[in-house]
């Protein structure tokens, strides 16, 4: 089965959903439901990583990749939640073309990074896979994305996308907002602007959204992978439910 790294960079349009922990019948959900990967939020959602495991397995189960947003850029955790069987790092406010290359050194195996090799983790299981198949592996199939949540990020968006190995962005549209002041972009012109320097670059995009509708437009305006933001979605939800009878 191709990893979500070969499907996204193959043209494919990939969905899933954010969502944070402990939410294992979520992810079991959604993965049922056909989902193409889920996104767990470490960053705004607890980052327990002995929940992140099982929600990984559970997912795993389903043969649905994962994707986790991890708190910072803290190399410890991004190990650990690779050596997991995470498919895929998003990493939460990059500015700098430097917190980029940071970003990749943390996620990589040696020679493009510096992540920490072991094959008795999860990922390898439990040493039962041949190292260097493994390592090769996961060089070439990690998925590394960054979110541009800032000004800063907007200003520098032509630096941190030319990071060798980060395959794309997702904005942050809340950040964004409320970083943003008097004298920087408006935040659509600003978003405006990231994507089309992704699009310049060839990198994946990825967009947050809370309904089909802005799903489908998202990947019009050519977005490579789409994320239901799940709380957003299923609160929308609740609320039409709980609406008082005519």
């Amino acid at each position: 089965m191709a990893s979500l790294r070969a499907r996204a960079l193959s043209g494919e349009k990939l969905i899933g959903a954010l969502l944070r922990m402990p939410s294992e019948e979520l992810v079991e959900m959604n993965a049922i439901a056909g989902m193409d990967f889920v996104l767990i939020d470490c960053e705004h959602g607890p980052a327990d990583l002995i929940a992140l495991r099982q929600h990984i397995v559970l997912a795993s189960v389903h043969n649905v990749p994962v994707i986790v947003r991890v708190g910072e850029n803290d190399p410890g955790q991004i190990l650990r939640v690779l050596d997991q069987g995470a498919e895929g790092i998003l990493a939460p406010h990059l500015d700098t073309g430097a917190q980029a290359d940071a970003l990749v050194a943390a996620t990589m195996y040696p020679p493009v990074g510096t992540r920490g090799f072991a094959t008795y983790s999860r990922a390898g299981r439990f040493g039962e896979v041949d190292p260097g198949a493994h390592r090769d592996w996961y060089l070439e199939n990690t998925l590394v994305l960054g979110m541009i949540e800032s000004p800063s990020g907007v200003a520098n968006v032509a630096e941190i996308v030319a990071s060798a190995r980060l395959d794309g962005i997702m904005i942050g549209p809340a950040d964004l907002a409320a970083s943003s002041g008097s004298g920087d972009l408006p935040v659509p012109d600003a978003i405006a602007a990231v994507n089309a320097e992704l699009e310049r670059a060839g990198s994946l995009r990825m967009d947050i959204v809370g309904t089909r509708a802005a799903a489908e437009a998202a990947f019009a305006a050519g977005a490579d992978l789409v994320v239901y933001n799940l709380a957003s979605s299923l609160m929308a939800h609740l609320r039409g439910l709980a609406a008082p009878l005519d």
